[in-house]
């Protein structure tokens, strides 16, 4: 693959709902450009895009992937992302290194809520975008209805570049607006011909409120047009790039990609008005030894520094990281840091990959993209940096996992190496979790929703070999008391020879146990109990606490004071102490009204204004609270609560049913607070029932 100059550098994001044709448009894009011989097609499992075998089996999208073509002068760099909303972490990663995107939109289905979300998702990024309705072969496709909903949601921004030519309610092909061109479908052929009649005053007037926008963003144009002179095509096109790039407007193409209509357009205006690496703003990171703001300009003249947004773990290959550069050159055998972690590390081979298939090049220069393999200090994430001149580029917010579930491998041989594979996978996909719960011995995984967890847990399969049985995550409760008490331990033991003996009188009372989990204190007057047992008490109320009275949670929030006791000066000893402790608790028991604690977990809930009275209604049922709530942009509300863990387990798969797929949550833990009443035998007739 050769060399392009920056001007004719395109990284575009191909974005959209699953099933609109992401990565059949792929296929056409390599068809169309002669990259490929023959297409292929998801139904056959043989696209370039969907190479792993998880995308095979599911007949989808699960990871970005680099399809890089050379056309007309242009490379560009296209990366075809997943339409699943749980797997939203791949798309933002995509969107943090593209100029650009292209939304693919299902004419069949029209504007849809997963269309709205990806809309959403480009404009408030500010990304220039074109937006492709595909499908316009299939039947009763009512351009004109999805037209004016596109520009209800985008305002007077969506504007038609391209329009349909139907005969007999049969989609032949389009009229492009900006070129005066009809292009039709005949034989299986594309061909140019002329305006159909009845289409000529409507083409005039749609190609005039293009014009008119143009002279909208111009005096000199503005002038011109209005004294009646015509603007050239050059300055139209200019204006149109102009607008694309401001986000004044957003060209609406259509066609349909099994059939190769309108991809080639498509790419003419990617080229024409979607923006150069250069365009727009510089890039800006922080000097990791200062912390101090630092810009970096896309050109080869600036230090090297680039942005790692995707890693995939290769059995065989190991680690292949793909980078967008930001400025610089990158060549095989240059040193560069890490500038997260501050390691040095030496480049090895660069290339760039279409799909599964690795492109050898000589360089990587500002504003392109490519892969670099074999270096495990790189990972998704990451920034890596000239030596001298470090920058830290930040990536985009990473979704924290909202769901969890328990695992454990089948096979006890795999016992061993299932967390180097979830290590592995984390990498991958940073919205992929996994922890290990020393109270409840669970080994815990969390992702976006099932669905995300089903294909890591497929990945974990097919590439490592471990496969797993999944179980309920178990809530981690803790225990307290209520009230204030004093009791007595102790313990006195004669076998023989030296005996065992401590007395202990104590007093437990309880604290606020979100800010202290245990206190002790001593009030020992007339050296009852020598100070050299102090530390053997305090011992044994710890150890005693990691196992509570009720359910045998561990006992927080308790103050303990040490004010009388005796001893013996042959007998006594730290383990007499040690279980004389134990005794005053559990005696103590008896009357300290013990009590279960739940945690509570504090929840960040965006949501569209139309489902707000049903997601605040649910919360509430979910022994939550409403804190507050905060508009959005897109007609959004975030809405801050507060529920128990216990009652937001599956809260993901819940929120999505009550928002058809539209809503999304951050959960973070904020305290602990007694349970219920009405709760507390059910909980712990449950831990008998697992037991």
């Amino acid at each position: 693959m050769k060399k392009y100059d920056i001007e004719h550098l395109r990284t575009i994001a191909v974005v959209g709902n699953p099933g609109s044709g992401k990565t059949s448009f792929m296929e056409s894009v390599l068809y169309v450009t002669g990259t490929k011989t023959k297409k292929g097609r998801v139904e056959d499992k043989s696209t370039t895009s969907d190479y792993l075998s998880e995308e095979k089996n599911h007949l989808t999208s699960i990871s970005t992937s680099l399809i890089p073509v050379e056309h007309d002068g242009y490379k560009f760099n296209f990366l075809d992302t997943p339409g699943n909303r749980e797997l939203v972490s791949e798309v933002y990663q995509a969107l943090s290194v593209v100029k650009g995107a292209v939304v693919m939109i299902d004419g069949s289905k029209g504007i849809d809520i997963g269309s709205e979300l990806v809309l959403d998702d480009v404009s408030e990024r500010n990304i220039p975008t074109i937006i492709f309705v595909n499908k316009m072969d299939k039947d009763n496709i009512k351009f004109d209805g999805l037209l004016e909903r596109l520009q209800k949601l985008l305002g007077n921004k969506a504007v038609p570049f391209l329009w349909p030519v139907i005969e007999n309610n049969d989609f032949k092909g389009y009229i492009n607006l900006i070129d005066m061109r009809a292009i039709v479908l005949e034989n299986g052929k594309l061909v140019e011909k002329p305006i159909p009649e009845n289409l000529v005053d409507k083409v005039r007037e749609l190609r005039e409120q293009i014009v008119e926008a143009v002279a909208m963003a111009s005096e000199e144009l503005l002038d011109k047009y209005f004294s009646g002179e015509e603007l050239t095509y050059d300055e139209i096109c200019d204006g149109l790039r102009q607008g694309v790039l401001s986000g004044d407007l957003k060209p609406v193409v259509i066609g349909s990609v099994l059939k190769d209509i309108g991809v080639r357009d498509l790419l003419e205006m990617i080229g024409k008005f979607m923006p150069a690496p250069n365009d727009l703003k510089p890039k800006v990171g922080k000097d990791p030894k200062t912390d101090e703001a630092v810009s970096r300009k896309t050109t080869i003249d600036e230090p090297f520094s680039a942005y790692v947004f995707k890693t995939i773990i290769d059995p065989f290959i190991g680690s292949i990281n793909f980078i967008k550069v930001f400025s610089g050159s990158l060549v095989s055998g240059q040193k560069v840091v890490v500038t997260n972690t501050n390691k040095t590390v030496k480049i090895g081979t660069i290339s760039t990959m279409r799909g599964k298939e690795q492109i050898s090049v000589e360089s990587l220069d500002a504003g392109d993209v490519g892969v670099v393999i074999k270096i495990d200090e790189m990972y998704t994430g990451c920034t890596i940096a000239d030596l001298k001149n470090p920058i830290v580029l930040d990536g985009p917010e990473i979704p924290s996992a909202t769901i969890y579930v328990a695992i454990h491998p089948k096979k006890k041989k795999d016992e061993d190496k299932i967390s180097t594979a979830l290590h592995r996978l984390v990498i991958e996909d940073p919205s992929f979790e996994y922890k290990r719960n020393r109270e409840t011995a669970q080994l815990l995984i969390g992702g976006q929703g099932m669905t995300h967890i089903n294909y890591m847990l497929e990945k974990l399969k097919n590439s490592f070999g471990v496969e797993v049985d999944l179980k309920n995550q178990q809530i981690v409760y803790r225990e307290s008391i209520k009230k204030k008490v004093e009791a007595e331990g102790r313990h006195k033991k004669q076998s023989g020879g030296s005996g065992q003996f401590g007395v202990v009188k104590m007093r437990f009372e309880p604290i606020n146990p979100n800010e202290s989990e245990f206190e002790f204190t001593e009030e020992i007057h007339g050296g009852s109990v020598p100070r050299g047992y102090f530390p053997a008490v305090e011992k044994g109320l710890i150890d005693t606490f990691q196992k509570g009275p009720l359910a045998g949670f561990p006992v927080i929030g308790v103050k303990a004071t040490l004010y009388d006791g005796s001893y013996h000066a042959v007998d006594s000893n730290e383990i007499s102490f040690k279980l004389a402790a134990a005794l005053a608790f559990k005696n103590a028991c008896k009357t300290c009204v013990p009590t279960i604690l739940e945690p509570i977990m504090k929840l960040e809930i965006i949501i569209k204004d139309s489902y707000v009275g049903d997601v605040m209604g649910d919360i509430n049922k979910r022994r939550g609270q409403v804190l507050g709530m905060n508009p959005m942009f897109g007609g959004k509300q975030k809405i801050i609560a507060e529920a128990p863990e216990a009652e937001i387990i599956s809260y993901t798969i819940d929120l999505m049913a009550m928002t058809q797929g539209t809503g999304v949550f951050q959960r973070e833990f904020v305290r602990y607070e007694e349970v219920p009443e009405y709760l507390k035998e059910k909980i712990i007739s449950s831990l008998n029932e697992d037991e």
